[in-house]
């Protein structure tokens, strides 16, 4: 028997670890998804006044042509070690998945190690990128309802 020929034999220690890891992390980011935020947060309407009132400033500040304030970086809380967790724990199965497929073991468990694991960091991008379309859409509504009393800087 060559390479090229041998059936998948062994026992599939790795492609099982792979998915059993892959699960994890897919049970994992719908627990971080459905019962978060973990991390203290501030109501919505503070949230949105905030944003409307530094947009305010910003606009004039450069109507008045002065500097911008310089970028602040913000600081990390549980939620986003969590999702980094959860990211990383995906990786890590597909990582093992694909060492089970690359040792001939089954490929069954392994296959659905990197599908599941690759499942669950894609379930966090695309939940990450749908409420970032949805911030948009706010930050737009707080726009047009700035045109009434900035009327000559936005166009209306």
């Amino acid at each position: 028997m060559t390479d090229m020929t041998a059936a998948d034999t062994g026992n599939p220690v790795f492609g099982w670890a792979g998915f059993m890891l892959a699960v994890l992390a897919l049970f994992a980011a719908l627990f971080v998804f459905w019962a978060g935020p973990f991390a203290p947060q501030q109501s919505t309407g503070v949230t949105l006044g905030e944003l409307a009132a530094e947009l305010g400033k910003s606009t004039l500040r450069a109507a008045a042509g002065m500097e911008q304030p310089a970028p602040v970086a913000t600081t990390r809380d549980l939620d986003d070690f969590l999702q980094i967790g959860v990211a990383m724990l995906g990786g890590l199965a597909i990582v093992v998945s694909v060492i089970g497929i690359l040792r001939h073991e089954k490929r069954r468990p392994a296959i659905a190690g990197v599908v599941i694991g690759t499942g669950a960091i894609l379930f966090q991008f695309f939940a990450m990128a749908f409420f970032a379309f949805l911030g948009a859409l706010v930050i737009m509504a707080l726009l047009n309802s700035f045109s009434d009393v900035f009327s000559g800087l936005f166009g209306g």
